[in-house]
């Protein structure tokens, strides 16, 4: 094996594209040269601001591969042995061997492919991989009409210590130069291999090739910087993984900043330093609040030490924060409720309204859900209605990803109530697999709300998720939906909520657009109705919209909506996703899934529980019982109707063990509804391995088709009534093995 290394180097490639493009560059090249014949060892790759540095082992050669095609048998028809001969690119039947097998002699046609020289692979290799490349976003530069992501500079390929020249893509070729930083060791350098390649660029070059090694350096140089002088770094794992996607060479400085800007939130400080300046804030360990300082991770060393380059930073983040004081002085001006009508003036969507619109959707349906999960439905509601409000402040016009956040301030300075205060923030919330749930009631209501709208919304419009697809991120809400109730352990019948919420939408776009035209004559006079038929409709659209005053138990007469029950299904997907990346078997969650339980803390605890008692061998044992009671069933039906007797009526078996297992199970069946109905799934399946032994026992000692017809029907009842017994916990027919 011989040691590959290739070099793509160009101009700056956007930190967030670098370790997707790393990954990308193995996957493409280990499968060309796997394709080609060859066997590439463990690939690796390196990635920085200007390149990216794929290695491996390789063979020299590709090695001679002989295949044996069989074809037809000897004296068949001419037709065959034509198709034969094209297929296997042989000119003649002469060309072929005959070998025998038990049905006789056969044509074979021996085909071998010599290896090839890898240095000839590589050349066709590397270009069609980089003509391919999946950049998202890619450009052309120069005459060539080839895309690359930024500018190419230059192409490095070692093979075994020599350097395979004449590689040409977007009209640079191939050679063995590299080069350096831009400033402190530009080159070019020469090398030979890959050990070769390191101490060179690591040393004169001035450039770190190891993206993790980077990253370590500038976690250890500004902690340095900030203990010297008493102070600790502020973690920030997103901005430590951009910054070593930007500097080659990183150099941590100590900056200065005016300490009348502590005066700001925390996180307005931390997102104007780290999104206008790529640097980190610095705090007191002894008080735990931001210092006026920051860390800035230079790419060069400077004659002045960093003093120039700390200036000019400074005078930047001063003006950055100096807007930022100004926008929350503005915003401050008004209560937060006082930006609620400014809603109006935004978008949500063109089918469903403004923020405005959806904000009283979330407050109507917050308000139903509040009692639910132990929230005050007036708070829940108020919340809902302001938790929108700081949309249209200037400080989250200017930085988005402030939204909530600045509403709770706001809020909190007015005096307002914690509770909503927190809900405001708290009710996006998770906005990631890894993103805290919200747990404060009102906050778990306003956050239930928000997202169970936005899901019925786009489903009554007809926006679902397609393959990969989700422009409105409706997989993410759903996920919200579901860890929000799991997380807090709450009970939430799901079905009538989405019936509920449909018609409410429904409703309001019927008031929307109907109503408004029907109290107008001319539209009146336009339709062909009377003023007293006009009338009528506006009373009952308003009567339809101010049901919902009634309370989700009010309703009827939605659940043949296709839209929701698809919905609900959706979810119920989502939810067999988390089980699964949670560890649970798949057959069990299906098993749980298909009892149409829309409780989603129900389905994740009889899951857990049923995962659970199948992980014993009494569990597998007794659902051996239960498979070979509904195949005997299942066997029955096939012949004819089942006329099954009530188990409630069963009696008189001529078996003791028949008559040990009905009394069994009559015992046993009050245990189980008594421990459902309490939730408690892990002592209703312990009342149901109670039947193991008298199902055993039945299956050993009783023929299920008696002679005796009517005693044959006792006997399938009391196993239909078995199954039944075992549904009632989950579908165990689902259940693998």
């Amino acid at each position: 094996m011989a040691e590959l290394l290739f070099e793509i180097f160009c101009e700056e490639i956007p930190a967030r594209m670098q370790v997707r493009a790393g990954g990308d560059l193995v996957r493409l090249m280990d499968s060309a040269l796997k394709e080609a014949g060859l066997s590439p060892g463990d690939s690796t790759v390196l990635t920085g601001p200007r390149r990216l540095t794929y290695v491996t082992d390789v063979e020299t050669r590709s090695p001679d591969v002989s295949e044996d095609r069989k074809g037809p048998r000897v004296g068949s028809h001419e037709k065959a042995i034509e198709g034969f001969m094209r297929g296997a690119g042989i000119s003649d039947i002469s060309e072929a061997e005959i070998r025998t097998d038990k049905k006789g002699d056969f044509y074979v046609a021996v085909i071998r492919s010599e290896g090839r020289e890898t240095v000839d692979i590589l050349r066709e290799a590397i270009p069609a991989v980089m003509g391919d490349f999946p950049w998202p976003k890619s450009m052309k530069s120069g005459d060539s009409d080839f895309r690359w992501v930024r500018p190419l500079r230059g192409l490095t390929v070692l093979l075994d210590g020599k350097s395979v020249d004449g590689i040409t893509v977007g009209g640079i070729t191939s050679d063995d130069q590299v080069h350096g930083h831009r400033q402190m060791g530009p080159g070019p350098f020469t090398v030979t291999s890959l050990a070769d390649y390191r101490a060179q660029l690591e040393g004169e070059g001035r450039v770190y090739l190891d993206r993790e090694q980077r990253k370590a350096l500038i976690l250890e140089q500004a902690s340095a910087v900030c203990s010297e002088v008493g102070l600790e770094l502020v973690d920030d794992a997103g901005l430590l993984d951009e910054v070593a996607g930007l500097v080659e060479w990183p150099v941590a400085l100590l900056g200065d900043m005016d300490p009348d800007f502590l005066e700001l939130p925390d996180e307005v400080i931390r997102l104007t330093l780290k999104s206008h300046q790529k640097t980190f804030t610095v705090r007191d360990p002894k008080t735990g609040k931001l210092a006026a300082h920051f860390v800035i991770i230079a790419n060069l060393e400077t004659p002045d030490q960093g003093a120039t380059i700390k200036a000019g930073n400074a005078k930047v983040i001063s003006a950055r924060l100096a807007d930022a004081r100004f926008f929350q002085e503005e915003d401050r001006k008004k209560k937060l409720q006082d930006y609620y009508d400014q809603l109006d003036e935004v978008v949500f969507h063109k089918k469903l309204g403004s923020v405005r619109d959806k904000a009283e959707r979330v407050a109507a349906l917050a308000k139903e859900i509040a009692p639910h999960v132990g929230a005050n439905p007036i708070l829940a509601e108020k919340a809902a209605r302001l938790a929108k409000c700081d949309l249209v402040t200037q400080t989250v016009i200017e930085a988005t990803s402030l939204q909530g956040k600045v509403g709770r301030w706001m809020y909190e300075a007015e005096g307002g109530d914690p509770k909503i205060a927190v809900a405001i923030e708290d009710h996006y919330k998770p906005q990631g697999p890894s993103d805290a749930v919200p747990n404060e009631p009102i906050a778990v209501a306003v956050a239930l709300a928000d997202k169970i709208d936005t899901l019925v919304g786009f489903w009554a419009i007809g926006e679902k998720p397609t393959g990969s697809k989700d422009p409105y991120a409706l997989r993410r809400a759903a996920l919200g939906v579901i860890r929000t109730l799991s997380e807090n352990r709450l009970r939430l019948g799901l079905q009538k909520l989405l019936f509920w919420h449909h018609d409410f939408i429904e409703t309001e776009k019927y008031y929307e657009e109907r109503l408004e035209h029907l109290q107008k004559i001319e539209d009146v006079k336009r339709l062909g109705v009377d003023s007293t038929e006009a009338s009528l409709r506006f009373q009952g659209a308003t009567k339809a919209v101010d049901s919902r005053d009634g309370g989700i138990l009010s309703i009827g007469g939605f659940e043949d909506s296709i839209e929701t029950n698809e919905l609900l299904s959706f979810l119920l997907d989502r939810l067999r996703v988390y089980l699964r990346d949670q560890g649970h078997r798949h057959d069990v969650i299906d098993a749980v899934i298909a009892q149409g339980e829309d409780d989603l803390l129900a389905i994740a605890q009889r899951v857990e529980a049923l995962g659970a008692f199948l992980s014993d061998k009494d569990g597998e044992d007794l659902v051996q019982g239960y498979k070979r009671a509904a195949n005997i069933l299942r066997a029955e039906q096939k012949k004819g109707d089942l006329d099954l007797t009530d188990f409630d009526t069963l009696s008189g078996f001529t078996a003791d063990d028949a008559t040990g297992l009905q009394r069994a199970l009559a015992e046993t069946r009050p245990a189980i509804d008594v421990a459902l109905d309490a939730a408690d799934y892990p002592a209703a399946l312990s009342a149901l391995a109670d039947l193991r032994e008298p199902i055993d026992a039945f299956f050993e000692n009783v023929v299920v088709n008696s002679d005796d017809a009517d005693e044959r029907a006792r006997r399938l009842a009391l196993l239909s009534a078995i199954v039944e017994t075992f549904h009632g916990i989950a579908d165990f027919s689902r259940l693998d093995g």
